[in-house]
Parts: C-alpha cells; sequence; structure tokens
C-alpha cells in the first residue's frame, strides 16, 4: 500500500502506542513467548511488574543502581510494538495518515486526499533515546523554532513550519526512553511535563499545540545515590509506574548472567575450560563487594565488573596457551588474580577503602570470595578436626609443607609441569578424589585451589614474586621473614 485510499480500503485502524503495546504483550502472553529475551533474574520481581504497567498503559521509570540491565529491558521494549505502521511520507513527526497531527500532514491530506503518498516506519524506528546530560536542552527534546527556515520559506515566526522538532516529537508513534533522568535539568524536567500528562508540546510559547502519541519511559538511579541531580516532584507524580531492579540475589543466576555476556567462546584456536568451581569464585567477589565495608554500597557494584571480570581470567589461561603451544586448558588460581583490573575500575571505595588501595581491596574480595566457594564443597580447615578425626582433614598436605617441601607454580607454566608439581603434594589428590561434588575432569584446578584456599586460611603461606607464586609451611615461611637480621641486633 502506497496511498492513502489503498490504506483505507484495507481496512486499517488507528491504534495508540501503548493501546499496540497492551494488544502484543497480550498476544505473546497467550502464545507463551519470551516476553524479555535475555533478563535473568527477574522473572518473579521486576518483569511481573513490567508486564501490568504495559497492560495498565503506563509511562514508567527502572530505578536502580548501576548495572542492573535498565537499559537493556528499556530497548527490549520496542519488541512489542507492531512490525511496521504507515506514516505520511515526509512527515518529521511520523504522522498517522488517518489522523495527521502537523501542518505539514493536515495540509498534504487536504490537498490530496486518497493520493496522499505513504511511507512504512519499521519497529526500529519507532524508539528513540536519550542519554540525560547535563548539557541537555529543551530544543534537543522538544524542539525550538528556526530562524534560517523562517527565512529560506519566507514565514513568520508564527507559523507552524518553522519549528524544528526535537528528539521526542520526531520519535511520534513510538516509545522515547531517557536515561539517567536526575541527570536533566530542573527546567528540562519541567519541558517534559506537558508530554506526560496533556500528551502535548508547547514550543518557547508558541500558540499552537501538537498532541504526541508517545510512550515514555526512563531509567535513573537512586536519588539518595546521584549527587548531580533530583527528578523533580511533578514529573515524578505523572510517571505512571515505578519499577525497583536489583542485583542477582541467587549464586546460579548470577553465574547465568556472566557465562550468557562474558566473551569467552574465543575465536581463535585455544579452548578455555571453566570449572564449576571456579564460576562460583567470580560470582562470589561480587556477592562479597556488595556486603564490603570498603565499598561505597550507595554506587553499587555493577554485574558488568564479574562479566569483564571473568574475560580477564580467560585471557590470562589464553595467554598461557599461546606461550606454551597448547590448545586448550583449564583456568587456574592464577588466572584468577589477573581479574583485579577489572575490579578496581568498578568499585567505589569509602574513606577506609581509599586507605586500604584499591589493589588490595579487590584482593581481599578475592580471597573471601575463594574461602566461601571453597567452603561449599570442602571442609573448613579451621573445623575440620573432630574427635572421630583426631588428625584433622588437612594433617596429611599440612605435614607435606611441614616437613619443609614447597609448591611453585609459575603464571605460565606448562599443563604438564603444573600437573605433576601439584601431585607432588601428599594427600592433595586424595582429598580431592574423594569429594563427591568434585568432577574428574576439574581435579587440577580443585586442587590448586584446595592450596589457595588453605592459605587464605591461614593454613600454608604464600610468596606471589611478579609471573610466579610459592606456598610453604606458615611457621616456615614466618621464620624466613627474620632470616634477614643481623646477629648485633638482638644485642640489648
Amino acid at each position: 500500500m502506497k496511498t492513502l485510499g489503498e490504506l483505507r480500503k484495507s481496512g486499517y485502524q488507528s491504534e495508540s502506542v501503548k493501546d499496540e503495546l497492551r494488544r502484543n504483550m497480550i498476544r505473546k502472553m497467550k502464545a507463551d513467548e519470551e516476553l524479555f529475551p535475555g533478563i535473568l533474574g527477574y522473572e518473579k520481581t521486576v518483569l511481573p511488574q513490567l508486564q501490568n504497567a504495559i497492560l495498565a498503559r503506563h509511562d514508567i521509570i527502572l530505578l536502580g543502581l548501576r548495572g542492573q540491565a535498565k537499559t537493556r529491558i528499556l530497548r527490549l521494549l520496542a519488541g512489542f510494538l507492531n512490525e511496521t505502521v504507515p506514516i505520511i511520507e515526509g512527515s518529521e513527526v511520523n504522522d498517522d495518515p488517518l489522523n495527521p497531527i502537523s501542518k505539514y500532514g493536515r495540509a498534504l491530506v487536504d490537498k490530496l486526499g486518497d493520493d496522499t503518498p505513504i511511507a512504512w516506519l519499521n519497529r526500529e524506528q519507532r524508539y528513540g533515546e536519550k542519554l540525560a546530560t547535563p548539557d541537555t536542552t529543551v530544543a534537543d527534546l522538544i524542539g525550538d523554532l528556526d530562524p534560517i527556515k523562517a527565512a529560506s520559506k519566507k514565514l513568520t515566526l508564527a507559523d507552524e513550519e518553522v519549528i524544528n522538532f526535537g528528539l521526542i516529537p520526531r520519535t511520534n508513534r513510538g516509545i522515547f526512553v531517557i536515561n539517567e533522568l536526575p541527570d536533566l535539568q530542573p527546567r528540562i524536567q519541567v519541558a517534559l511535563l506537558n508530554i506526560m500528562q496533556e500528551r502535548d508540546i508547547q514550543i518557547r510559547g508558541f500558540n499552537v499545540r501538537i498532541p504526541l502519541d508517545v510512550s515514555l519511559a526512563f531509567s535513573a538511579n537512586p536519588e539518595d545515590y546521584t549527587n548531580r541531580g533530583n527528578i523533580i516532584t511533578p514529573l515524578k507524580d505523572r510517571i505512571d509506574s515505578q519499577i525497583i531492579t536489583h542485583y542477582p540475589k541467587e549464586l546460579k543466576i548470577a553465574s547465568q548472567i556472566t557465562k550468557q555476556e562474558a566473551w569467552s567462546k574465543r575465536n581463535g584456536d585455544t579452548e578455555v575450560i571453566i570449572p564449576e568451581l571456579y564460576r562460583d569464585v567470580l560470582e562470589y567477589v561480587a556477592f562479597e563487594a556488595r556486603d564490603s565495608e570498603y565499598i561505597d554500597q550507595k554506587s553499587g557494584v555493577s554485574t558488568r565488573m564479574t562479566i569483564t571480570a571473568m574475560e580477564q581470567v580467560i585471557s590470562a589461561a589464553e595467554r598461557r596457551m599461546i606461550a606454551s603451544g597448547e590448545s586448550a586448558a583449564q583456568l587456574r588460581v592464577t588466572d584468577l588474580y589477573y581479574m583485579i583490573p577489572a575490579l578496581t575500575g568498578k568499585l567505589e571505595l569509602v574513606y577506609e577503602g581509599e586507605q586500604e588501595g584499591a589493589v588490595n581491596v579487590a584482593k581481599h574480595l578475592l580471597g573471601k570470595a575463594i574461602r566461601r566457594a571453597f567452603l561449599d564443597v570442602f571442609e573448613d580447615p579451621s573445623e575440620s578436626k573432630t574427635k572421630e578425626n583426631d588428625a584433622g582433614t588437612y594433617e596429611k598436605i599440612l605435614d607435606w609443607f611441614a616437613a619443609g617441601h614447597s609448591l611453585e607454580i609459575p603464571d605460565l607454566m606448562p599443563q604438564g609441569d603444573y600437573k605433576k608439581e601439584l601431585e607432588r603434594v601428599d594427600g592433595l589428590k586424595e582429598l580431592v578424589q574423594e569429594n563427591s561434588s568434585i568432577r574428574k575432569d576439574d581435579l587440577l584446578p580443585a586442587m590448586d585451589l584446595v592450596i589457595e584456599a588453605l592459605h587464605q586460611f591461614s593454613k600454608l603461606g604464600k610468596e606471589d614474586i611478579d609471573d610466579h607464586r610459592s606456598y610453604s609451611d606458615m611457621l616456615g615461611s614466618m621464620l624466613g621473614g627474620m632470616g634477614d637480621f643481623e646477629e648485633d641486633d638482638f644485642d640489648l
């Protein structure tokens, strides 16, 4: 269909954007289609509220800390629009051919009638988005008078045709999203009030009202976090539904999100195998950070942190494989410590954290995460001695180190040497093999994690020197540190 007459003969009927969103959501729900693909952990909280808001034809705001998938959810709203809708060809505000709102659209229909040419707009073209910044102006969002257009068309500034429309009018008959709404200056937020309530725009007091058909959605961080601004009360009152987002509440969900989003399948000839135990360690880093006294909890700990951390540790293993000429390998404890750069850039520290230093805080969180993941599958080394087991679960391993042995693991150690080195430790392999929750293929990484966990529980000493880590008996390493004293140092 290319003309208004053909459109009318087809029986096409106009429909508001919010009615369209509602109808398509109902259709998808009845067909049992996935409404928000790729969004995990919100099935019982955020998504039902969002469905209710769309069914109620509400404008919405997603309120939550950074890295909670707010923008991704808002972009998925376009999936509830029709594939295409007709507009008057050449209209800047996507005029409905059956109900034009602009002077251009009305004049064209009056002149050509059923011969008015129409174009078809796809759903991607009906979605608009703006990141709110302090320099955003009313002209950017709503529009302004254009003196050059007035001069070229020989029109007065009182003529509607001299308006240079902003982003929102150009998204008429679609969805417009403003991210980080509090960053908009209050006077700019005021300009949105008419759109929210009266559904029209007014430019510089110009005596022309243009009724828009647009669904508005916003995202924002909680106001107690952002010091850059607030949402003005009248605008907040006009937003129909406020939906609170949150971080993953379960380890399993957090791991699924990271697995879905991280670039883990590299396009080279190498394959990095990630044991589930190591995935748990990585996710526990974020859980520990969200409870840490060193981290500013008002700013949050983004899920992007675990995604980039996973990519860092995979890259560390990939670099080792390239150096040793191997085609596949599993993650090691060494690789986990290469996530530190991914943590330090995404953690907002409070004063106590600044005093400790970003790197030390990141290592502290990783150590706590290792202990937590370890305790999910192994016995607590601090409580391993019982009446039935006076020797303790880890006694054989600790005795091996107490006998003067040490475990040396360079970062780029080839897999064969890595295996031999770990198997030197008495009782280590047997301990892991007896644990039914450890897969046979994950034997070596689990052995490595046991040694690191014993260090984290202060049972073994550890020395990190550049790209080399060494474990030894805790008492021996402490006494070894006294070897630099001269005899005269003890003279009284």
